[in-house]
């Protein structure tokens, strides 16, 4: 059990809503009370930022990333280590976004051997080893890129839970596919739920690349630089910083993919369906804080496409493409 292991609303996590037909979901039968509680109408989660979140330098700025982490060689700099906190109107410019790019100049993600591990068969045992393995993957990407690029990498610590405690984070039944505990640098995946229970698609995946997406915003500094940001927000200007960090994620896992992509014995039909499902879990109207079908999509593609995380600089993008 995770009570206490972080505090209140340290965490990441996309919103857990019905799969779409075509997904490649099949109706689980191995665990019928975990499908009753993954079916009821999921509860929205909300990233409340912790206390201590890094405070501006001065009036419209934005401390830059701390000495913990080295910047590549060519990175766009701040002037006095500061980034300007005013959004201009329409594409703001890169000197005026809230937060730096950490990966311009740092190159293409080069690619790796993911092979995938077979997942529905085996219950409960098997769905670990393929999460794990997809970790153990992620893992090696990254901190070959953070090395060649010059930056500091930290792999992060990993929990599995057949089904999540009553807390976790600090968050009391966190509806959620997966989890990234920003205090304690932590995956935190459940081992059954619809998001993962006899899915024969990409998704469980590209989620797990998802939140390994927001540990790296953490080694690069770019959450310190967003939680000072909006920290200062209100309302719509807040919403859409949150929607620009889970963007950012989004994209961060589309490189990913793109960089074990010729790995994966998966067609151009498998690829579809993953924008698929990204395009219905889009946000609802009344709750802005991931983005819409579409812009997610645009951005995993992007990532998907480039295979270069510096072309994941959804802080410097219009409104229009965070929206």
């Amino acid at each position: 059990m995770l009570r206490g292991f972080s505090r209140p609303g340290a965490l990441n996590c996309p919103v857990m809503r019905l799969p779409m037909p075509g997904t490649g979901f099949l109706p689980s039968l191995r665990r019928p009370a975990a499908l009753v509680r993954w079916v009821l109408p999921a509860a929205v989660c909300l990233a409340v930022l912790p206390p201590g979140a890094a405070q501006a330098a001065a009036p419209g700025t934005v401390q830059a990333v701390s000495g913990t982490v080295r910047v590549a060689p060519g990175a766009a700099q701040a002037a006095s280590g500061t980034v300007r906190a005013e959004a201009s109107a329409g594409r703001p410019a890169a000197e005026n976004a809230p937060v730096r790019n950490p990966f311009a100049g740092t190159g293409r993600l080069a690619a790796t051997s993911c092979p995938e591990p077979p997942i529905t068969e085996g219950g409960i045992p098997r769905t670990r080893e393929y999460l794990a393995a997809a970790v153990k993957c992620l893992d090696r990407a990254w901190s070959a890129h953070f090395s060649r690029a010059g930056l500091r990498f930290r792999a992060p610590a990993v929990r599995f839970h057949e089904e999540l405690p009553e807390y976790v984070c600090g968050v009391k039944n966190p509806h959620v596919d997966a989890l990234y505990c920003i205090e304690r640098a932590t995956l935190v995946f459940p081992l059954t739920g619809m998001w993962i229970e006899d899915r024969t698609d990409l998704y469980p995946l590209r989620t797990a690349a998802h939140e390994y997406g927001h540990h790296l915003q953490s080694l690069t500094g770019i959450r310190r630089a967003y939680e000072a940001r909006a920290g200062r927000g209100r309302g719509s200007e807040a919403a859409e910083l949150k929607r620009r960090y889970e963007l950012q994620a989004d994209c961060l896992a589309g490189v990913f993919l793109g960089g074990v992509r010729h790995s994966l014995a998966r067609t151009g039909r498998d690829w579809e369906a993953l924008s698929d499902t990204l395009r219905a879990r889009g946000d609802d109207p009344g709750y802005r804080t991931h983005g819409t079908g579409a812009n997610r999509v645009r951005w995993f593609r992007r990532g998907l496409d480039t295979v270069s995380p510096a072309a994941c600089d959804t802080w410097s993008a219009p409104p229009s493409r965070v929206s």
